[in-house]
């Protein structure tokens, strides 16, 4: 029986009209249902995954399961690596298969069911009845910070096969949609041209962030004061809302079978073609002797594998390994970039804890008195909120460059490429992480000086700086801007210049690399907290970072990122030349032959 996606290209039900030969229309016409439901989609996925991640820390360091502050931000460093590092799977999945739309129609169905599991824990009943009682051993924090006795009392991960096995199929199903809904995307328009395709990938960064607005202003803030089992109900239901407008938009979108994955074939043919290859070929051939004989002589039958051997590797086999090869060290040079973004849901937010936090409110501004009475309880500005100073940028310049400085800059053929806009995207992250590394500086002057301040953030106290933590806004944008020109452009690249029968793929590396950077970036933090290192070693401190020296390891991620950038530029520029027609400078004697 053959796969869903076996079945053939399939074009929108709906009739419409082909107007792409007018100038005047939007390379979107006839599209644009299908681009909405996609982005619709993505929106609500993206509320989704922003609100598990938020606070999926304090949701296992709270009393539901009592883990320790460093075993709950490895659980959730662990979540966030596989959500980026096995997309890979559900992009070959896709396009060996099932196709883009049965692989992502089915990993939403995963990611809905794994989700449940976050509001189902959250309720006694529920945590009962899948991991049982909760050991009687509570932690103590009324013991002194630092003792031996302290740390020794914390209790064993309660409820931990259940929840690193459904964080892990989670970020199974996260992975699978990362990596296939933006290709999925990218097909309805990607007959309309180029700038068709670019434009589209500008709109789905947008909506990107969109989802994040609604998770950081409403979902963590109801998971922190409300309660968890709401707060974990509503990406549930954003995903429960996801599948079904995903479904019923089916007969909309234009839907590509399983091309077949070229994966398992270029790496054979890679393999092969290696010393070790060469090799295993000889040590195989006597083995074989036998029966190409037999089928030489016509006396047994020639079997498609033994065709295939005699006629070696094909030439789109070849093609695609050389494409591949072209394009990965590309990808590769992303690395150190993606290890400084990872730093503003980390670093950042650790450095902000440190720098005078605003209240939210003014009593003077309230009427009600029981809320009154919570805010005099000591209600701050959040610290993650200032993510929405790198997702507000997105959301002014995504659409300003879409329908303004693209366009302005097409028309006068100014327009750069996306390897271009990649390595100024990287310019800016390194812009950023460069500012944290100075305020870092400065507000260390303040505490060595002794010129600090102590403020209450939910239950534990802070001996901050006297810098207002909107002095972070900058590195944030810087961020944003990156994004822009880094990420975007980035997907753009890596969807338009992949093989066809590898898109999903090279779709999922892209994704990958992405998760390397980030556990590399908290790789080299943890480095930096050994002891022989020093630089993040601050134990008298017990967490506190007024001791350590985050400006040095700023410092040292700027300069990481300056070696890449010359780098990148590098191989982008020898790349792009690859890629000019090998007869460019004779244009004019072929126009002699044509005439």
């Amino acid at each position: 029986m053959a796969s869903p996606g076996a079945r053939g290209e399939r074009k929108p039900l709906l009739g419409q009209e082909e107007t792409l030969d007018r100038p005047t229309v939007s390379p979107f016409e006839g599209r644009k249902a299908a681009c909405a439901a996609v982005l619709l989609v993505e929106i609500l996925e993206r509320a989704a995954f922003f609100g598990i991640v938020s606070n999926l820390v304090l949701y296992l360091n709270s009393s539901i399961f009592n883990w320790g502050g460093s075993q709950a931000s490895r659980a959730a460093l662990l979540f966030l690596g596989a959500s980026y590092l096995l997309s890979p799977i559900g992009g070959w999945l896709a396009d060996a298969y099932l196709g883009r739309y049965w692989t992502i129609a089915l990993s939403f169905l995963l990611y809905l069911l794994t989700a449940c599991l976050l509001p189902a824990v959250a309720s006694q009943d529920g945590r009962l009845w899948l991991c049982g009682e909760m050991p009687a051993f509570p932690v103590q924090p009324s013991c002194q910070k630092g003792s031996k006795e302290c740390k020794q009392q914390l209790p064993s991960q309660y409820c931990a096969p259940i929840m690193y096995t459904g964080l892990l199929l989670l970020a199974l199903g996260i992975s699978s949609v990362k990596a296939n809904l933006t290709p999925f995307g990218a097909d309805q328009v990607t007959d309309r041209g180029r700038d068709a395709t670019r434009r589209f990938f500008n709109w789905f960064y947008w909506s990107i962030n969109i989802g994040a607005v609604i998770s950081l202003l409403v979902v963590a803030f109801i998971q922190q004061n409300v309660d968890f089992l709401t707060g974990y109900a509503i990406p549930a239901i954003c995903l429960a809302l996801a599948l079904l407008v995903f479904l019923i938009a089916a007969p909309i979108f234009v839907t590509k079978p399983a091309a077949g994955s070229q994966v398992s074939t270029m790496f054979q043919w890679a393999l092969q073609n290696s010393c070790c290859g060469q090799a295993l070929q000889k040590m195989a051939v006597k083995k074989r002797t036998g029966i190409l004989q037999s089928e030489a002589d016509g006396t047994g039958p020639l079997s498609d594998t033994t065709r295939h051997q005699r006629a070696g590797p094909s030439q789109e086999d070849v093609s695609n390994f050389q494409v591949t090869a072209k394009i990965f060290p590309v990808l590769l040079t992303l690395i150190p970039y993606w290890m400084v973004y990872f730093q503003m849901q980390s670093t950042y937010y650790l450095q902000g804890l440190h720098l005078f936090i605003p209240s939210i409110f003014q009593n003077s501004y309230l009427n009600n008195s029981a809320l009154s009475a919570a805010v005099d309880g000591g209600y701050t500005l959040p610290d993650a909120w200032l993510l929405l100073a790198n997702v507000v940028v997105l959301l002014i310049l995504v659409p300003l460059k879409d329908r303004v400085i693209d366009p302005f800059l097409a028309k006068r053929k100014l327009l750069p490429s996306a390897l271009k806009r990649m390595a100024v995207g990287m310019f800016f992250g390194l812009g950023s992480v460069i500012l944290a590394g100075l305020l870092e500086t400065k507000r260390l002057q303040y505490v060595n000086n002794n010129q600090t301040i102590s403020q209450r953030i939910g239950k534990d106290d802070y001996i901050a700086a006297p810098l207002s933590i909107w002095w972070q806004v900058p590195q944030y944008l810087l961020i944003g801007i990156s994004e822009i020109f880094a990420s975007i452009p980035g997907l753009e690249f890596a969807y338009s210049e992949s093989p066809k029968s590898m898109q999903g793929a090279i779709m999922g590396l892209f994704f990958f690399i992405s998760g390397v950077g980030s556990l590399l970036g908290s790789g080299l933090l943890t480095l930096l907290s050994l002891p022989a290192t020093g630089w993040m070693h601050c134990p008298e401190d017990y967490g506190n970072i007024n001791k350590c020296r985050m400006d040095y390891y700023f410092f040292l991620l700027a300069g990481i990122q300056t070696v890449t950038c010359i780098l990148f530029i590098w191989i982008s520029f020898r790349y792009e030349r690859q890629q000019r027609p090998p007869c460019l400078h004779c244009t004019g004697r072929e126009s002699k032959l044509t005439s």
